[in-house]
């Protein structure tokens, strides 16, 4: 032990898990059911130089703790445990791997992957009855670091659920190339929050920004074999922890900083949020933190063969959501977020396995519960992703009133309508009025279904419109990995052309499809850079290119690309400025038909026809009942025939003209209206969407 370290633990206390630094010194707590002994190892400022080992022999509640006189903010800690080594038990205890502090606020360095690493013999093809690891990894593993973050007051937007619109984009893919930003701001938090790249945002008209996963996170070994990293950063290690490479030269408070800047600014941060898993993988996936400290209890294993892992995830493990103190890591988790980052909300990755019991997604589950109960948690906004892989899996609509879920049946139904295909008339209306058959239950209201048509996992909406085909090659999987059921097409050229009518009818389809999505009904995300047309070359899983192809390049947006950005703030205005097409509630007195375009309602004969691919969205907004006249009346015509289609338009009840609001059409808003045998007719070209009011 060199001079100047600290020389002793006194009790300390297990109130609250993780380091806690009270201005005299730091308190450290464990929890772990199954260990037989704790010790806490200090570091340098290097990390990896061993200058202290202390036992916590305090044991309270399953919680192991201690606190050391002089440890100060900033100081390197891990882990060793001791316990049963009986993985057939489901215990994988090893004291020759340091752990991360599942509590750590600041995790310093990254994992360098290594044989010492792993529990036993990698060289073998299963763990079972191999021989026992005892290769010490402390070099090879990031360190927690004790921190001092408060929570200071704070005046946070609290957008209302009717005007909220998602902006979901990757900070580090955001800012990397950003022309205005000094170079060693980019990709990071620091970058984030400059002036230049919040008044962009802000100028769209959006209102939230949901920022791909900045927790902790490891770089996948088979990636960093062939030279790739994990770009989106869905494989956490550090639930309390901002991703180091992340932080730049501001440290975390740098993060906090962000904050602030875009709530000045009127916009919240939503988190997109990974408790499903960790990344540790599989029994034959390293010991970094949660499996040497507690693998039975973090984690869900085989029943009849606790050796293996469910693998509800794809990932190769399952966190086990099921345990008291696995709900209460996540709810501690969320609070710190909020209470301390000062983070408006969260978007749940694989939300389902949190909402898993043993026997499948339970809507009364401990965790939904708990969360509902929350007396801070309740207050943001929660946003499921509504499925995972395991039995029972697929949740869109299951969730319970309070939640928010991405609804994928959206994206897929009103791509398929665009693309043309037969029979999807129902499906648009059905999706365009917040999905009500799915989500029109207990109370729940139109923004439960958030609306996208695109997000990070999957095409951008650039090519949706130009590849019939997703290209992974760039992932090194064979073009294997990746949805294959894109409903995307290419109008006759896989992937870029100079071909002019090509173009057009492909940049018409973007105003079309971002059209639909700011004017239906729900809450609507945008994903950043489908504004002006980015692309990722026909990549669909982009989630280890952090490199061109997962990059927003800045310098290649062009005239049109700027004139689609001008349509897409020309959208969230009439959103904005309607409130008919921002429903808060399913019985608001709002009266929707659906009008044909030869002429009246649409009938059961017209519904039933496969190769009707055009209709009328008719709102009348009532204040007081669907008796008083409307307040507010307007008329979406929709036509994704590749052919043109007069449309006979419905009397107004004031008896006024309609006015062309919007038209993706060739004339745009100055076409002409005709006069057909029932009243004026709208000449809608083909591929296009209008709105009257």
């Amino acid at each position: 032990m060199s001079s100047g370290q600290p020389s002793k633990v006194l009790p300390g206390h297990a109130d609250q898990l993780g380091s806690t630094f009270d201005g005299e010194g730091t308190n450290f707590a464990l929890f772990s059911a199954s260990a037989h002994r704790v010790e806490l190892c200090l570091f340098d400022e290097t990390g990896r130089n061993e200058t202290a080992r202390f036992d916590l022999n305090e044991y309270t509640n399953e919680i192991w703790h201690g606190f050391i006189p002089g440890v100060k903010p900033g100081a390197r800690y891990g882990f060793r445990v001791h316990g049963p080594k009986e993985p057939d038990k489901g215990h994988r205890f090893n004291e020759n791997k340091l752990l991360i502090d599942p509590y750590a606020r600041e995790i310093a360095g990254e994992v360098d992957w290594s044989n010492a690493l792993y529990g036993y013999d990698v060289d073998a093809e299963d763990d079972k009855d191999l021989t026992f690891s005892v290769a010490d990894n402390a070099n090879h593993v990031p360190k927690s670091v004790v921190t001092d973050l408060k929570a200071l007051d704070r005046s946070n937007p609290r957008i209302p659920w009717d005007r909220t619109i998602f902006y979901e984009t990757h900070l580090r893919g955001y800012t990397i190339k950003h022309p205005a930003l000094p170079d060693h701001v980019r990709g990071t938090f620091e970058g984030m929050a400059d002036d230049a790249i919040i008044a962009r945002i802000k100028s769209l008209g959006v209102t939230s920004v949901e920022l791909l996963p900045i927790h902790s996170f490891v770089d996948d070994h088979p990636l960093v074999t062939h030279g790739k990293r994990n770009h989106w950063g869905y494989n956490s290690i550090g639930f309390f922890a901002p991703q180091q490479r992340y932080l730049g030269g501001g440290g975390i408070e740098s993060f906090r900083t962000m904050v602030r800047k875009f709530h000045d600014a009127n916009l919240e941060v939503i988190l997109d949020v990974v408790y499903n898993h960790t990344a540790e993988g599989s029994e034959l996936g390293p010991i970094l933190s949660f499996k040497g400290i507690d693998n039975a209890s973090y984690y869900r294993l085989l029943p009849d063969d606790p050796r293996y892992y469910v693998n509800d995830t794809g990932t190769g493990n399952t966190i086990n959501a099921s345990h008291p103190r696995v709900v209460q890591l996540v709810l501690d988790s969320l609070r710190y977020w909020v209470e301390v980052m000062e983070v408006d909300g969260f978007r749940f990755d694989l939300g389902t396995i949190l909402a898993r019991e043993p026997t499948g997604f339970d809507q009364g589950s401990g965790f939904l519960d708990a969360i509902g109960q929350d007396p801070v948690l309740k207050g943001v906004k929660l946003v499921a992703e509504p499925w995972d892989i395991g039995p029972g899996g697929y949740q869109v609509g299951g969730f319970p009133p309070g939640w928010a879920e991405w609804n994928d049946k959206y994206r897929d139904e009103v791509r398929a309508y665009w693309k043309g295909d037969s029979g999807t008339t129902r499906d648009l209306a059905a999706r365009v009025t917040a999905s009500g058959d799915i989500y029109d239950f207990r109370g729940r209201r139109p923004w439960t279904s958030v609306n996208f048509i695109t997000a990070h996992d999957g095409f951008t909406l650039n090519d949706v419109v130009s590849y019939n085909e997703k290209h992974n090659e760039a992932n090194g999987e064979d073009n294997k990995d990746g949805h294959n059921d894109n409903r995307s097409y290419n109008y006759g050229v896989e992937g870029s052309t100079d071909d002019e009518a090509i173009i057009a009818v492909r940049e018409r389809q973007k105003r079309n499809l971002l059209a639909t999505l700011l004017l239906s009904h729900g809450t609507p995300m945008l994903l950043a850079g489908d504004e002006f047309g980015r692309t990722q070359q026909g990549n669909n899983n982009a989630y280890c290119q952090d490199n061109e192809i997962g990059w927003v390049n800045w310098e290649e947006i062009g005239e049109r690309d700027e004139a689609l950005t001008e349509f897409v703030k020309k959208l969230i205005k009439i959103r904005a400025d309607n409130p008919i097409f921002r429903r808060s509630s399913f019985r608001d007195g709002c009266v929707i038909r659906w009008m044909n375009p030869v002429g009246g309602d649409q009938t059961p004969e017209s519904w039933d026809d496969e190769g009707a691919l055009a209709i009328g969205w008719l709102l009348q907004a009532h204040e007081d009942g669907a008796e008083a006249p409307p307040t507010c009346e307007a008329l979406v015509l929709f036509n994704a025939f590749d052919g043109d289609i007069p449309f006979n338009l419905p009397t107004k009840i004031n008896g006024e003209p309609w006015t062309v609001l919007l038209n993706t059409g060739e004339a745009g808003e100055d076409v002409a209206l005709e006069e057909g045998e029932l009243g004026p007719l709208f000449p809608m070209t083909s591929r296009s969407l209008a709105v009257l009011l």
